[in-house]
């Protein structure tokens, strides 16, 4: 089904700026694997919500301009009739979740459009075998990680078999045998013929299969590639215009010059990991946890952090690395130490950032947690986030990437010695990576430990000094990056 958006505009009732999407044309044809790139907050979601019809019959605003499945107006049809045509897997998956378990989640789309028992059976188990989901099956989805809640979603959309697919940052949260998988899938579906429409910062997974790449600016359609165009202007091109690496083989090159010193944008690259004594780190002991007995979760018996500088935390979803960040800042488990005591020395910037933001402005939700209070160093942490000009909007009137990045920024303000990150940069395209990354070394130069919890390569060759792997709620290995840079590019693509 083609997808036509002729001379379209959007602004948003609580827009920051005039008009998100200005005047912009774009077709897709029937059976396009089509990628929507560009920078945090250019408008590619927006772009996404008009084709799923949640603009303009959910997000209120100022429309213009028409948006045509086939020769259908989505301003004509209801959301019924589009959700038949078109599914969506969004951002945040928790937001389109109606169940508490994973078999009823999958079934529900199937479900709502009054499809015979029978035949919902079958296309829940079709899409469980294509998802390889048989391990998630019967479990409750609060307990599921956050890339496997994400492959929940997916399959419940492709359950109700539609004609057009919208993905919104679906490899967020993934590890990269995750994103391999999702890439096989995405590939079934044009294959079948289907139209697949994706934003994403994290193109690599797709250079294969998409036949485009839009990139999106200031609202309009700045500039189409195909992946192989895109490859051959090089790096450099790519990350000049916000974008991440094209090919994951170029990260071998660009890990290697980035722990030699400094990279094109002046974030200090090189790490001293030189053999640190027992008071330079910080050890944990006895880190064991279950949700209930039957399934334990975490069997650590010691964890050592170095100070002073960033570690990555590493492996598959699900392998306990949340769990072990909820245990660390003792939000769960039992501790001898006293509640108050963890509460001053941790502090936990989540995966789900909508759980912690509070206020009625971004310099607020800074100064929320800094003791003392002082707004000349919040707006500088907010301009090395490249959040200045945002400081006194309301946080939920921003974009995933943007709020991921104030999150960051009030534990950069919190003061606490122990600062772990869960997914610091999913959502961000490359230049917000950098700023993250230039941020989270500054925080360590201070003085702080910070433990990240990531599936970024990029993010990790930028910033990270040493590497955690985790596998079935244990620690598999650790080693420092320096010297060890392929070792972990091998790890993370072999996965």
């Amino acid at each position: 089904m083609n997808i036509t958006l002729k001379n379209v505009s959007f602004s948003y009732s609580d827009s920051l700026d005039d008009a998100v999407i200005k005047d912009l044309n774009l077709e897709i044809r029937s059976g396009e694997c089509v990628i929507l790139a560009g920078e945090s907050g250019c408008g590619k979601t927006t772009i996404s919500k008009m084709i799923n019809g949640l603009i303009p019959h959910y997000h209120s605003g100022t429309m213009g301009g028409d948006v045509l499945l086939g020769d259908k107006n989505t301003a004509d049809m209801t959301l019924a009739e589009i959700s038949r045509y078109v599914g969506s897997v969004f951002q945040n998956p928790r937001s389109q979740f109606f169940n508490i378990d994973t078999d009823s989640e999958i079934a529900f789309g199937c479900e709502n459009q009054g499809m015979p028992r029978e035949e919902i059976l079958q296309r829940v188990e079709g899409v469980v075998k294509e998802f390889r989901l048989e391990h998630l099956m019967g479990r409750n989805i609060f307990h599921l990680s956050g890339g496997e809640k994400q492959k929940i979603a997916c399959a419940s959309v492709a359950a109700t078999g539609p004609e057009i697919f919208v993905l919104d940052e679906p490899s967020a949260n993934l590890d990269l045998k995750s994103v391999a998988d999702l890439t096989e899938i995405v590939a079934r579906w044009k294959k079948a013929g289907k139209t697949v429409v994706v934003v994403e910062h994290r193109i690599h997974y797709l250079r294969k299969i998409a036949d485009r790449i839009c990139y999106v600016k200031d609202g309009r359609i700045a500039y189409e590639w195909t992946p192989a165009e895109l490859e051959a202007k090089g790096a450099e091109y790519a990350a000049n215009l916000g974008l991440r690496c094209v090919n994951l083989e170029q990260l071998k090159e660009m890990g290697d010059a980035r722990l030699r010193g400094y990279d094109k944008k002046g974030v200090v690259a090189s790490r001293d990991t030189a053999k640190q004594s027992l008071n330079e780190t910080i050890l944990f002991t006895d880190l064991h946890f279950a949700y209930n007995r039957k399934f334990p979760i975490l069997d650590i018996p010691t964890l050592t952090l170095p100070r002073s500088q960033i570690t990555a935390l590493i492996g598959h979803n699900g392998a306990g690395k949340s769990t072990l960040a909820q245990v660390l800042c003792g939000l769960c488990g039992r501790w001898r130490q006293k509640r108050k005591a963890r509460k001053y020395g941790t502090y936990l910037i989540m995966q789900d950032v909508n759980h912690q933001l509070f206020t009625e402005s971004v310099l607020e939700e800074v100064l929320l947690g800094m003791r003392p209070q002082n707004e000349k160093a919040a707006l500088e942490i907010l301009a090395g986030l490249n959040l200045e000009q945002y400081a006194y909007e309301h946080p939920m009137a921003l974009s995933g990437g943007q709020k991921q990045r104030v999150a960051i920024g009030s534990g950069v303000s919190s003061g606490r010695d122990i600062v772990v990150f869960d997914e610091p940069t999913s959502g961000l395209d490359y230049r917000q990576m950098l700023a993250v990354s230039a941020t989270l070394q500054k925080l360590a130069a201070s003085g702080k430990t910070l433990l990240v919890i990531t599936h970024d390569p990029e993010f990790i060759l930028n910033c990270c000094s040493n590497i955690i792997r985790m596998e079935h709620g244990k620690i598999a290995e650790q080693y420092p990056l320096q010297g060890n840079q392929d070792k972990l590019i091998e790890s993370m693509l072999n996965v």
